[in-house]
């Protein structure tokens, strides 16, 4: 059985080897700068950028969602999900469901407006399950950043 809960500090090693894995799928591991140390701050400090959940099946940690909210001048608030990742041999038995719906319940219980995240063009096993939730899809907008460190 999935169970969803908050995350904890305990789990910020499973975690950040999570991500390392999705940025391996996503074939850029090299990106990954963020450290365990960077992710526990920015989950467990004094005031925290983000929240997360983790899916455990088993009582093990394999998959888990981290979110942080945006403001939307045209919408309000919005909760942008940074990241829902599940270890690949653990994907279709319903954690990153459990996960997706956890977000968006903590969303509609905080009366945000949204929830958002970005999907890359190629991820096809992604953009079907986003659409299970009947997800919106924007093609009219590119991506924009400026490195700062």
């Amino acid at each position: 059985m999935v169970n969803v809960r908050n995350a904890r500090s305990s789990d910020v090693t499973t975690m950040h080897r999570l991500i390392v894995e999705l940025a391996e799928y996503e074939k850029a591991p090299q990106e990954v700068i963020a450290t365990e140390i960077t992710l526990h701050q920015a989950l467990f400090a004094e005031s925290p950028v983000a929240i997360a959940w983790v899916a455990e099946l088993n009582n093990e940690v394999r998959g888990m969602a981290i979110c942080y909210l945006r403001y939307s001048t045209w919408k309000g608030v919005t909760l942008y999900l940074e990241d829902l990742i599940v270890q690949e041999e653990y994907r279709q038995r319903g954690l990153g469901r459990a996960l997706l719906q956890q977000c968006i319940q903590y969303a509609q219980e905080k009366n945000y407006q949204r929830v958002s995240w970005q999907v890359l063009d190629w991820n096809t096993p992604a953009i079907e399950f986003y659409k299970q939730f009947n997800a919106q899809f924007d093609a009219g907008w590119v991506n924009a950043w400026v490195e700062i460190g």
